[in-house]
């Protein structure tokens, strides 16, 4: 009796709590260093959330093991609304590539909406003298082992952007893993390593800049901000389809009604034109979408990367 009069009275707690819900600040976690994708979406967004929920969402970065530790952060975090995760396929893909995790991805969250969505690109350093995917092909296979390429992490898009080229183009490169896309992409800037898969967002700037070369792009289509770099299908590779998508998740048992208010909130920054026109120019897609729709996404994309860790062999470093 004495059991079901404190689930009845924890119960009630969540439901007032719901009810006025937002009361204080949001964290709004992300599992990279600043500076990356994920980072640059979550501070499009943040102003966004806090304008339209009435209380502060702060953006709080908890970079390491491939985005688990901020995945497991969040899982685990009272389901009150009030600690909310923003990541990649990352969440989906660790699902199968640890060989054992502290959370369970499709029990331990629950889906909210995904904000953005962007390709990945295969960049190289400038100063490497290769200027096409035929030609970076042509060269790996004549000195296998010889390159190597950069990700944001174990687990990471970019990982698995590159396992599966390795695997359609029959090559083979090392992979230095590291801990957000900023690291990534500042190691090869310095020509630490040879290349990389990153988003859009990230490397813009350096491939304007002549620090960086864009080879192809991961998408289905030419992307409208970098018009000039072909399709991996376009140079020559079949099989390389990823698109990046940055999507908001809450912990399990979080009560649907603050689930819904905040998907709402985040379609309406979807729809927002200062903010729509800031993700464009950086080269994200505006998506916005509800929870039922991302909870579908997210069993897909488990499914999907579980076949492609598995044929590629791909493993946590």
């Amino acid at each position: 009796m004495r059991i079901l009069l404190a689930a009845i009275l924890s119960l009630s707690a969540l439901l007032a709590e719901a009810q006025s819900w937002p009361s204080r600040p949001i964290r709004l976690v992300v599992g990279f260093a600043p500076g990356g994708g994920v980072d640059i979406n979550a501070r499009l967004l943040a102003p966004k959330l806090s304008e339209y929920l009435g209380q502060q969402v702060v953006v709080e970065n908890k970079p390491g093991a491939g985005t688990n530790i901020a995945n497991e952060f969040v899982a685990k975090a009272a389901p009150d609304g009030y600690t909310l995760l923003i990541n990649t396929a990352a969440v989906a893909i660790n699902m199968s590539l640890y060989k054992s995790l502290p959370f369970d991805t499709l029990r331990d969250f629950a889906p909210v909406s995904v904000f953005s969505e962007s390709p990945n690109i295969l960049t190289v350093n400038a100063r490497l003298p290769l200027h096409s995917v035929k030609g970076l092909v042509v060269y790996a296979k004549a000195n296998p082992g010889k390159l190597n390429y950069s990700s944001a992490g174990s687990g990471t898009t970019q990982h698995l952007s590159a396992e599966l080229f390795k695997l359609r183009t029959g090559i083979d490169m090392v992979h230095v893993p590291y801990k957000g896309t900023a690291p990534s992409l500042t190691a090869l800037i310095a020509a630490e390593v040879d290349m990389t898969f990153a988003n859009i967002p990230a490397i813009q700037a350096h491939v304007k800049s002549g620090r960086l070369k864009a080879l192809a792009s991961t998408g289905s289509r030419r992307d409208p901000q970098m018009p000039d770099v072909p399709t991996m299908k376009e140079a020559g590779v079949d099989g390389v389809d990823v698109t990046v998508w940055y999507g908001v998740l809450a912990p399990a048992a979080t009560p649907k009604d603050v689930v819904g208010k905040i998907a709402e909130a985040v379609n309406r920054a979807t729809r927002d034109p200062d903010t729509r026109r800031r993700m464009l120019e950086q080269g994200a897609e505006p998506v916005g979408n509800t929870p039922e729709q991302f909870a579908k996404l997210l069993r897909e994309e488990v499914a999907r990367w579980a076949e492609v860790v598995k044929v590629s062999g791909a493993r946590a470093e």
